[in-house]
């Protein structure tokens, strides 16, 4: 066992997570909300490291916006410079890509927060006669109340309050909860997770959250509570409601930039395109203003949400739809070879098994759009394998003080002569 010591250490560099490195004799150290150039007190145990007191600071670290910072476990950044911060994050893009042996041309981050995040899960539990409701402590299962979140979208401003309440009616379960808010057009989209099946007096209780709340739906395990008004959110020119839970880009800005970008490296006279792992069609919405699309998705609600919007969405090209699990059955070589360009935007787990296909296959041009820089790394070695070229990556920014970057990568096979 090893064991605390208080030591002075001094800070080299920045690591993935945000924390400082400070290197010793006996390896790097790791010292959460520490800045590279500054001189701190922390109480050592092994590789890790809880900050004491920051004796020089760097001329790098700036007031947070945020009293919960470092004690709330949502942000690792809002101590840094925006200089410093923007260089951090397309660091690790680079970082990640180069331990893969993947050189590529790596650009500017693009800011994504636009207005802020526009969905947010709280965390509810019960403590003592009532529930606490907030968001995860830093580095531990506690809890912290949060009244108020400064990343948060206006949209989202009721969104701590009417947690809240939502958990106060679901008091009766000694299960942890997480309580699922997004803002829609129509207004607050709830989805509750954790809890089971509902009785119907809980039903009833909640029916009538909604109603105080003015929500635009309430949900459990994606099923519908209550809908008073459909939870629209608009995607290129489409309003879509996506299902209960369903996934969205955290931020609209968010939502935009990654779709700027996937047009933009769209081969000018694409006739068919392939968007896979669509979910409810945030690209396909898109793509479909200049090109046919086939868009993919193993979520059956995700893929309803989409044909219903496509159908009452005037002046796009046609948008076929498929529900198939793409890990178990991605496209094959005859499937793809006939699209211009395919999208792929696949979970944190990336998309091996079809980078595997495309590798094999004589698709022109790959758009990868990934939230987890070490499998686009895997998988964009497989690409090159095949005989891909990776043009350039451009990291995208919607998390906010966050460690979490996206990207976007675009492939190209060269053409033979």
């Amino acid at each position: 066992m090893t064991l605390a010591m208080n030591e002075i250490l001094s800070v080299g560099r920045l690591g993935l997570r945000g924390d400082g490195i400070a290197q010793t004799p006996s390896g790097d150290v790791f010292v959460p909300y520490a800045l590279p150039g500054e001189t701190v007190r922390a109480v050592r145990d092994g590789e890790r490291a809880q900050l004491v007191e920051i004796i020089t600071p760097a001329e790098s670290r700036i007031a947070p916006i945020c009293p919960l910072f470092t004690r709330c476990g949502g942000c690792a950044a809002q101590h840094m410079s925006e200089s410093l911060y923007r260089e951090w994050k397309r660091r690790q893009v680079e970082t990640v890509l180069e331990r893969a042996g993947i050189a590529a041309s790596v650009a500017d981050i693009v800011d994504a927060h636009g207005a802020g995040r526009r969905r947010v899960t709280f965390h509810a539990r019960r403590e003592g006669p009532g529930m606490l409701v907030g968001f995860m402590v830093a580095r531990s299962h506690d809890l912290v109340a949060v009244p108020a979140c400064p990343v948060l979208a206006p949209g989202l401003a009721r969104a701590p309050a009417a947690a809240q309440l939502v958990a106060n009616r679901l008091g009766g379960s000694n299960k942890p909860l997480d309580i699922q808010v997004t803002a829609s057009e129509a207004g607050l989209d709830i989805d509750i997770r954790g809890h089971g099946p509902a009785g119907e007096k809980l039903r009833l209780s909640l029916t009538e959250a909604a109603e105080r709340l003015d929500l635009a739906r309430l949900s459990m395990h994606g099923e519908i509570v209550v809908e008073r008004r459909p939870p629209q959110q608009r995607m290129g020119k489409a309003m879509v409601a996506p299902a209960p839970g369903g996934f969205l880009q955290a931020t609209v800005a968010g939502e935009e930039a990654i779709g700027a970008l996937v047009l933009a490296a769209l081969p000018a006279k694409a006739k068919r395109v392939a968007d896979l792992f669509a979910g409810c069609g945030p690209i396909a919405f898109r793509l479909a203003e200049r090109a046919q699309v086939l868009a993919v998705e193993s979520d059956k609600a995700a893929i309803l949400a989409l044909t219903r919007a496509a159908s009452t969405t005037q002046g796009l090209k046609p948008i076929a739809s498929e529900v198939r699990d793409l890990f178990r059955r991605p496209l094959l070589e005859h499937e793809l070879n006939g699209f211009d360009a395919v999208i792929l935007d696949p979970p944190r787990a990336g998309a091996e098994a079809q980078a595997r296909r495309l590798a094999a296959a004589k698709t022109p041009t790959v758009i990868y759009v990934s939230c987890d820089a070490g499998s686009f790394a895997r998988d964009a070695a497989i690409l090159i394998a095949g005989g891909y070229a990776l043009e350039g990556v451009t990291p995208v920014d919607q998390f906010r003080y966050s460690a979490h970057i996206e990207l976007v990568g675009v492939f190209r096979r060269a053409k033979k002569s």
